[in-house]
């Protein structure tokens, strides 16, 4: 059950994910980006969602995010992130970026998410994910201003590097470029607020 909310985000009572989403109700969201340094670079880091989601399978998405369920706060959202990819981290070392209120409709789904939307500066290897493999099928890195030209600039490829699991259970490495359709198409204003909001932290 998720809490569900007006046009002005008042809490107006509760309904099912499914419901939710086929209805176009207001519901929260958490979403966490990790950023990393190596070599003077700054890198963003995604996951590969599982060809087994409802939506948006295979396509490369936030770090950690998922729906806060009806009984949870914001610092709860905490937990999508070691439950996802296997990082233990506190709310108190995450960066609040801010909330974004926004709507995607496609087929059969209108999904109208308030994101709550964090950032974590990692210092992790590959190695130390642990994947949920029914929700996370890897995890790979992108230069950050590579990812920002792609998504505000007039970028057309970005160059991808890191891991996936493969069908025998062991991981293939992935180094490849990659334009907008390997990753998920959030509206452009959730990745403009987003982005800007990683580059003033960053004091580009």
């Amino acid at each position: 059950m998720l809490k569900v909310f007006d046009e002005q985000g008042n809490p107006i009572g509760e309904a099912t994910r499914a419901d939710v989403h086929r209805l176009g109700l207001w519901h929260e969201a958490f979403h966490c980006w990790f950023i990393g340094k190596e070599n003077d670079n700054i890198y963003i880091y995604l996951q590969l969602r599982s060809e087994k989601k409802d939506f948006y399978p295979n396509l490369l998405d936030i770090t950690a995010a998922g729906h806060l369920l009806a009984h949870e706060t914001v610092s709860d959202g905490v937990r999508e992130i070691n439950e996802e990819i296997g990082i233990d981290v506190t709310l108190e070392e995450l960066i609040p970026l801010e909330v974004i209120p926004y709507c995607v409709e496609k087929e059969n789904i209108i999904d109208k998410e308030m994101a709550h939307v964090y950032l974590y500066e990692t210092s992790h290897s590959f190695e130390d994910f642990i994947l949920q493999e029914e929700e996370v099928a890897g995890m790979v890195r992108v230069p950050f201003s590579s990812f920002y030209d792609l998504w505000l600039g007039s970028a057309e490829h970005v160059q991808i590097e890191g891991f996936k699991i493969g069908s025998d259970g062991h991981r293939v490495i992935i180094s490849e470029e990659g334009d907008k359709e390997k990753f998920v198409q959030h509206v452009p204003s959730y990745y403009e607020k987003v982005l800007e909001g990683i580059k003033r932290h960053l004091g580009k």
